[in-house]
């Protein structure tokens, strides 16, 4: 459980451009978590790091955090968005960021 020893900080650091084809793998696995523009992306991958369920249960009921869905995938592997993920295994967390 060395996931769970990760800080704000450690994946703060973490937190890198990343681009639709460094992802489609880790979509057809069902693992990429889409963060919406609203959220703190470090955050987030904080409170799955940390297990805070009731922080991740309450994103995932308002629709700020969700599977990535297929439409989703879609426009991004037809666009070139700017992507930023962390990997807080098994999940990849990444968040489309708007000028």
């Amino acid at each position: 459980m060395t996931e769970n020893k990760r800080t704000r900080g450690d994946l703060h650091q973490e937190t890198a451009r990343v681009y639709w084809q460094e992802l489609e793998t880790h979509f057809a696995r069902g693992v990429v978590i889409r963060v919406a523009g609203e959220l703190d992306l470090v955050e987030v991958a904080t409170c799955f790091a940390s297990d805070d369920k009731a922080a991740v249960d309450e994103w995932i009921g308002s629709g700020q955090i969700e599977h990535l869905s297929t439409e989703t995938a879609k426009d991004w592997s037809g666009g070139n968005p700017e992507l930023w993920g962390v990997v807080v295994a098994p999940w990849v967390v990444v968040q489309e960021r708007t000028a």
